[in-house]
């Protein structure tokens, strides 16, 4: 899986939250001041290009589909990161955001409750 630029990864989102959808319906979606369409087309050409979104021909338009679950994607994405930055210790990355207090106390016990709800 091809990682994908901070401008890729935006319009990609839309795509997954809106599912097969046409540029047009991404670039309405954005927030003012909207892109020009032209930008977001080339953002989507090259998301094609990496296998990202695939183009149906509906008449004289394209839709595009995602071809890439979130999901999938997040889940790579975060193991590059445990990767790079933590040793590969999800425990070490954790422990990062208990110390620069982005986790709390009780976020943190959400998700001891988790993992033991997960275990039985």
């Amino acid at each position: 899986m091809e990682k994908l630029t901070q401008q890729e990864e935006e319009v990609m989102i839309y795509f997954w939250r809106l599912g097969p959808s046409f540029i047009r319906d991404v670039v309405n979606k954005m927030p003012d001041p909207k892109p020009p369409y032209t930008s977001v087309a080339s953002v989507v050409r090259n998301l094609e290009r990496k296998k990202y979104l695939s183009p149906v021909k509906l008449g004289n338009s394209i839709q595009y589909h995602p071809e890439i679950k979130e999901s999938d994607y997040k889940r790579n994405f975060l193991s590059g990161v445990v990767s790079n930055y933590f040793t590969g210790s999800y425990k070490e990355m954790v422990s990062f955001f208990v110390r620069d207090r982005k986790i709390s106390k009780e976020e943190l016990k959400d998700l001891i409750d988790i993992i033991e709800d997960e275990e039985s």
